[in-house]
């Protein structure tokens, strides 16, 4: 049911004063918003060329974006993963095959009129293609025993790929055993072994880690990677020597 709200009226002088007084702070109130919006409807009318122009600039740095990434960039990348096949067929005709040097020199520098890994990085710099393409080079200059070639390349390699990005350290690591760098080689395969955790890669390069350590007389390092074989890896390849090289360590560490 609709309830009557019986009007107010004031009961003295002291209460009328307070009312009005009220009503001037309200008035007050709404004279200054009505004061703002007239400065800044005057600002916008002032502006608004300018206003109109950096609006349309953002909108065109936006739109610019998403038109350079689905124009330029993805065909970009198709064309260079297109470019590149016949590379990638060559270097998996080199690790499985016989003729290998001259298979991996064909995955770097192209065949058949075809782009080889190099024209790949030099042409399409930037694309994730281009980033494979440096992993191949990398990989395929190591196995052509051109290890200076081998760590420049595969040091360009990003990856979040639970292999690829350890196998790219490890063979950094590899690359700088033949230079005789061991102290850089023990700390790429340290990389290479905690940069991921599985049952293939990690294993093998504490493995490699801890040889080279005992070369360089870190018996303490190669005793902690052996070790870790051992309690985590049972099943590994690695793990069914490395007792043998526990052993070597512990002797080698107590002196």
């Amino acid at each position: 049911m609709a309830t009557y709200k019986k009007k107010y009226k004031a009961k003295n002088k002291a209460e009328k004063e307070q009312n009005i007084e009220n009503g001037s702070t309200t008035a007050e109130v709404f004279n200054t918003l009505d004061e703002t919006a007239s400065k800044t409807e005057a600002f916008v009318g002032k502006n608004q060329k300018y206003i109109f122009i950096i609006i349309g600039a953002v909108a065109l740095v936006v739109l610019g974006s998403l038109g350079y990434k689905e124009y330029v960039t993805k065909p970009k990348q198709e064309n260079a993963m297109n470019d590149m096949f016949q590379a990638q067929k060559y270097f998996e005709q080199a690790v499985n095959g016989v003729e290998k040097d001259s298979l991996f020199n064909l995955a770097l520098n192209g065949g058949e009129g075809k782009f080889g890994m190099l024209d790949i990085i030099s042409e399409y710099g930037g694309t994730p293609a281009a980033n494979l393409a440096s992993y191949y080079a990398g990989t395929a200059y190591l196995k052509l025993k051109d290890y200076k070639n081998a760590v420049e390349h595969l040091s360009n390699f990003k990856s979040d790929d639970e292999i690829l990005a350890a196998l790219a350290k490890g063979n950094i690591g590899d690359a700088f055993v033949q230079l005789n760098q061991k102290d850089d080689a023990l700390s790429y395969y340290e990389q290479a072994a905690s940069l991921r955790d599985n049952e293939y890669t990690t294993p093998m390069y504490l493995y490699k880690a801890g040889i080279i350590a005992l070369e360089i007389d870190k018996a303490d390092r190669a005793l902690k990677h052996f070790k870790n074989i051992k309690e985590n890896y049972p099943n590994s390849t690695e793990a069914s020597n490395v007792d043998v090289f526990i052993g070597k360590a512990q002797m080698l560490a107590s002196k």
